[in-house]
């Protein structure tokens, strides 16, 4: 069976233009307004939507995201509202592509196998567990690959080649590398370090490859689409449902933004 994400990059490569993945947390500011945030975001042009699990502890982010958990975890948002959220959005969209980035405890919580198999029924395409290295993810793997649910796993610059191989060849989906050191929203990408270190990625793997941290903007998603399968653009969406007013409409404007340099 191809994958929604293979499907979705297959698609947007034949049109010779870079997939635009967007990043939201689930709950944030509520369920309700997620599932608009969703919609809307299809609409403008997102073609991969990443939806973060809450999580208490969001190591890897930056304070922008580190606060759109705190928002969702407020509301009571859990990985189960979170399964619930995909399945609305199924209900009038069968063709974007889901994937579901989180942290370790969330997900052990529930167990590996129960995970896979909700996550399947309400349409999850893929996965990214921040804090789960390959050495400790045989039982998320093996069960992933049963129900057919990609696991995409984080590159980043400062990354061994031995390593980074070996990263390459247990992901799915697409590779999600890292364009700058630190927390989710770092800037000052350095495009032409980016352009190497993709360059060489693409020598382990035959996986879209996303490039995501610091892309803000027009400028900053055109300054590294050329290398990319896909831009993953996330704090800055963050960021403006922080804001708290007109949503909605800044979202659309800053999907539209995005799509429409990477085509």
């Amino acid at each position: 069976m191809t994958s929604r994400i293979k499907e979705t990059f297959s698609k947007v490569n034949a049109q010779d233009q870079t997939a635009l993945i967007t990043y939201i947390v689930s709950g944030d500011p509520d369920l309700d307004t997620t599932l608009k945030i969703m919609d809307t975001m299809v609409e403008e042009g997102a073609d991969i939507i990443e939806l973060g699990i809450p999580f208490s502890d969001p190591m890897a982010e930056g304070i922008s995201i580190q606060r759109g958990h705190e928002r969702a975890l407020k509301k009571g948002t859990s990985l189960k509202s979170a399964l619930d959220l995909v399945k609305k959005f199924r209900s009038t969209n069968s063709i974007t592509p889901i994937v579901f980035m989180g942290y370790m405890n969330t997900f052990e919580s529930m167990g590996a196998e129960r995970f896979m198999i909700e996550a399947v029924d309400v349409g999850v395409d893929g996965i990214l567990i921040v804090d789960m290295p390959p050495e400790e993810s045989s039982s998320f793997s093996e069960q992933a690959k049963k129900y057919d649910i990609d696991i995409i796993r984080l590159i980043a610059p400062t990354t061994s080649s031995e390593r980074a191989q070996k990263i390459s060849s247990q992901s799915s989906g697409y590779i999600y590398y890292i364009s700058v050191k630190g927390i989710t929203g770092a800037s000052n990408i350095d495009s032409d370090d980016v352009k190497d270190k993709v360059g060489i990625l693409r020598t382990y793997t035959d996986l879209p490859i996303a490039i995501g941290f610091g892309i803000k903007d027009s400028d900053s998603a055109s300054s590294v689409k050329d290398v990319a399968d896909g831009i993953v653009a996330g704090s800055v969406f963050v960021d403006l449902i922080g804001q708290g007013e007109d949503i909605i409409e800044k979202v659309a404007s800053k999907t539209k933004e995005l799509s429409k340099v990477l085509q």
